[in-house]
């Protein structure tokens, strides 16, 4: 089988998944769609590399790293280690009026942007996991960490939405709050 069937019958099953987590990465459909780019050509180009069934986590893997590299480019400040003050960060009531934030729309919509304000770090390991729903094994791979880095971020990520301002508007609307 010639690297181009192979990609086309390998690869290209997984574009929707690899577009999803580069929408939710760089938050923008035009700069995700240049990372997808990106990734196709590197996965076109080591595609003799895919041993196994295991496309689609190889293929996420090829995006993320693809992001990164996007991301040095375009956002690099985005790119930070946490120094463990992101949570305390997080708790800033004053950072969203309830109000504005019922004009927002839908509860989704509030999750999403709740979301997309996590850290990268973050963001990364919680969208593979409840959107993709990527087993923790496939999460370590893809983002090349131990397993428990993945259940830390993880927990993390969920504490962080947990203390965010537009966590607790959507709160305050399911239990009749805000209307």
């Amino acid at each position: 089988m010639s690297d181009v069937n192979r990609f086309e019958e390998l690869v290209l099953p997984h574009v929707d998944a690899a577009h999803d987590v580069a929408n939710e990465l760089t938050r923008n459909p035009d700069d995700a769609d240049d990372v997808v780019q990106e990734a196709c050509v590197r996965a076109l180009k080591y595609i003799g590399a895919l041993h196994g069934d295991d496309a689609r986590a190889w293929f996420l893997t090829i995006v993320r790293h693809a992001f990164y590299d996007w991301c040095k480019r375009n956002r690099p400040a985005e790119i930070a280690r946490d120094d463990g003050t992101a949570i305390e960060m997080a708790i800033d009531d004053a950072a969203i009026d309830p109000e504005q934030a019922a004009l927002r729309g839908a509860e989704s919509r509030l999750l999403a942007t709740a979301v997309a304000e996590l850290p990268l770090v973050y963001r990364e390991v919680l969208i593979l996991r409840e959107l993709e729903e990527l087993s923790y094994k496939e999460i370590a791979r893809i983002a090349d960490i131990p397993i428990g880095t993945v259940m830390s971020r993880l927990a993390r990520a969920r504490s962080l939405l947990q203390c965010s301002p537009l966590m607790h508007v959507v709160g305050e609307r399911t239990s009749g709050g805000v209307r």
